[in-house]
């Protein structure tokens, strides 16, 4: 005797050996024998063989119209057995008995499981519910196959090119267009990112690192709500100075600007005026929750996306020819030995007498225009020539503050490379099309305008950042316990030291205009400037607030995410660069070896990239070589090269050690294109890792419109 039985939803025969109440011991045609439990045993035969039988029973159960056999079963419960008699006939051999066993339990839209081999019919509506929904997934299918095939032989269906970025990025694995996109990768043989480019679906380099920053940080878009520019403060007296600022020519968010008083006198009056959008955003208020939003201006060549609203920022900057609110630090300096003997924190209104422009300007004031007044210079402005003398002043207080702190760091500060700039020749609207001719300039860091500017914003970070912690009022600090390798700099609520720079404290608060934690260190700032002992209690933030450990973490997030994009699009451009000028080699300079695959990283000698190099094998960091470029890969910002030749003398070689940032930055020698994980996954399994299909990397050098103080 033989017995078809249940084992786990999977159908089974063999020869029955014994039996015993409860269960049976059976032979399968493997030989392998099996307990099986009385109640799984769903039909006992003797003939055919058991494989005879299945394979009957499959080959008929194909042929079986579950429609017809719905028609024919009884509206109780029943078993297969009794409705294979009805289907067939009266005297259903064990094989239909068996084929009609499969071919219910395989239409679970017309047929519910009621037990082991027992069965309930459907209701009508239940069975044209299900029949609709079978129908539907078909069609689906079929658009799915159709998609597929179109990307496969190199052309885009539109709604998959309208939800590219979701494909790629943050999928969801049962819509049809990334099941297309998965479908195509196999039949095509391509990866996803290869495959979709060659379709067309992604129209540019330039807009495929766009449209992907967009979709992961401004899925809204990039409009402001319609938010009119709070009014400042009538009452706010107006300073007695005559301010003047220095930026970039594309910085139209003025935050800083300075004044000098009392040259000749022994005493001289340095004011650091920062625009003073807090005295107006309410903390809490609808411009607050926009700027804590975006959190940052985001920074890119030929484009930005600013923090606050055009209307805010034009009401706030520090342009020439206005009298705008500020924030205004004034210290008192001993002419003679450059000493700070005294300073104090005003809230009022700063006229500004122009704005300077360094990258017009840099050519002109130098050391040697500066130490000497009778250097001129053709085409000099008149307001730079009225401010000469302030300047002279401003620029050796400056290199004084720099080498104080020098002594605090145990070492000097070192700029070895130059910052890179990035203009956009051709651009016809208000952001870049990636069509644009790039041209890169250099300019100096530490040149005297940069480094007025600079140890100006540090003296006010600084000092504002030890007034917050004298009052007892919270701020957001920026500290590095050493200058160890691997000390990162941390952003925190304690006012620690900074080793990086030099400096007891350092809170940033001079760009309130661009960045959200200046915004939120100025508000604690008037509090102290308005309240003295009392501003804890009348501080927005107060002590251990948990909203500033939410704006820390919060802005530490976004803005390595913003500077990365920058890197990134700077990177981009770079490439176009060499493309454009038809650059197929370079001088650079081996920054590390020991890379994975046994390769070097080298950093070219006067554009903003590095890159990994073959054939550098036993040259020491600091070497400089000739390196001919490979191909370039503008989705993935990559480009590699090989070793020509060596250019210097290895006695000469020089280990060129980390990068020193000021600010505590990192040695960027890293800088490189590195993997692009995707979300697609081609494995069959809809739940992989992603795939590494392309890079993204990040360039040397910042933005002039974004200084590191």
């Amino acid at each position: 005797m033989h017995a078809l039985f249940d084992d786990a939803g999977k159908f089974l025969a063999g020869r029955i050996l014994s039996e015993a109440e409860n269960s049976a011991q059976i032979e399968l045609d493997s030989g392998k024998r099996v307990k099986v439990k009385a109640a799984n045993i769903l039909l006992k035969f003797d003939k055919p063989a058991p494989a005879e039988l299945l394979a009957a029973a499959r080959e008929q159960a194909g042929g079986i119209d579950p429609a017809l056999a719905w028609e024919f079963a009884p509206e109780e419960e029943f078993g297969f057995a009794e409705l294979a008699r009805e289907y067939f006939s009266a005297s259903a051999p064990p094989a239909e008995q068996a084929a009609m066993l499969l071919a219910l339990f395989e239409a679970p839209h017309y047929f519910r499981r009621a037990g082991k081999g027992r069965f309930r019919k459907a209701s009508a509506e239940v069975v044209q519910q299900a029949l609709a929904a079978i129908e539907k997934k078909k069609q689906l299918q079929a658009q799915i196959d159709a998609w597929a095939g179109e990307l496969a032989a190199g052309s885009c269906p539109q709604p998959i090119r309208d939800q590219l970025y979701r494909i790629l990025f943050k999928p969801d694995k049962n819509a049809p267009e990334y099941k297309a996109v998965v479908e195509a990768s196999r039949i095509a043989h391509e990866a996803p990112l290869a495959l979709l480019t060659r379709a067309g679906a992604i129209a540019s380099s330039y807009q495929f690192h766009w449209q992907r920053f967009l979709f992961e940080h401004f899925p809204r878009g990039t409009g402001f709500p319609d938010l009119a520019a709070p009014e400042p403060p009538a009452d706010l007296p107006l300073a007695e100075v005559q301010a003047f600022s220095i930026d970039d020519s594309a910085t139209t968010e003025i935050d800083d600007a300075l004044s000098l008083t009392g040259l000749g006198t022994g005493t001289v009056r340095l004011g650091i005026h920062i625009a003073a959008p807090g005295l107006a955003i309410q903390p809490g208020g609808e411009l607050d929750r926009l700027a804590r939003t975006r959190l940052s201006t985001v920074y890119m060549p030929g484009h930005k996306l600013t923090m606050l609203p055009d209307e805010v920022v034009q009401r706030y900057t520090l342009d020439e020819g206005r009298a705008n609110p500020a924030v205004s630090l004034y210290v008192s300096i001993d002419e003679q030995t450059l000493a700070i003997t005294a300073s104090e924190t005003l809230l009022e209104r700063v006229p500004v007498a122009v704005n300077l422009r360094h990258d017009q300007l840099d050519h002109i004031v130098t050391e040697a225009w500066l130490a000497d007044p009778a250097l001129e210079h053709e085409n000099t402005p008149q307001a730079l020539s009225g401010l000469r003398e302030q300047l002279t002043f401003l620029y050796r207080l400056a290199r004084h503050l720099k080498a104080q702190r020098e002594v605090v760091r145990g070492k000097p500060e070192s700029f070895t490379r130059p910052d890179y700039t990035f203009r956009l020749q051709g651009q016809t609207g208000d952001e870049p099309d990636g069509s644009e001719t790039v041209v890169i300039g250099t300019r100096k860091r530490g040149a005297p305008l940069d480094l007025i500017v600079a140890e100006a914003a540090i003296v006010a970070n600084s000092h504002w950042g030890q007034m917050l912690a004298e009052h007892g009022v919270p701020g957001i600090y920026r500290s590095q316990a050493s200058l160890a390798p691997g000390v990162k700099v941390r952003m925190g609520t304690k006012a620690l030291p900074h080793a990086g720079i030099g400096v007891k404290s350092y809170a940033w608060a001079t760009s309130p205009l661009r960045r959200y934690v200046d915004l939120v260190n100025q508000w604690q700032v008037i509090a102290c400037a308005r309240h003295g002992r009392t501003a804890a209690l009348a501080a927005p933030f107060k002590p251990k607030d948990a909203e500033l450990f939410s704006v820390i973490s919060s802005f530490d997030a976004t803005y390595s995410a913003y500077n990365a994009y920058q890197a990134g699009m700077e990177r981009l451009w770079t490439l176009k660069y060499l493309q454009q000028n038809g650059i197929a080699e370079i001088d650079a300079t081996v920054v590390r070896d020991g890379m994975p695959g046994g390769g070097f990283l080298v950093r070219a000698d006067a554009l903003p990239l590095v890159l990994p190099v073959l054939g550098a094998q036993n040259l020491a960091r600091g070497a400089r070589v000739r390196v001919r470029l490979g191909e370039i890969d503008e989705i993935a910002l990559d480009v590699n090269g090989t070793v020509l030749e060596r250019l210097d003398d290895p006695l000469d070689a020089r280990d060129d050690g980390p990068v020193d940032e000021g600010d505590g930055g990192e040695d960027d020698d890293g800088a490189v294109a590195g993997p692009l994980a995707i979300a697609v996954d081609v494995q069959g399994d809809g739940e992989g890792s992603g795939e590494a299909a392309a890079g993204e990397g990040a360039a040397a050098g910042g933005s002039a419109d974004n200084p590191a103080p």
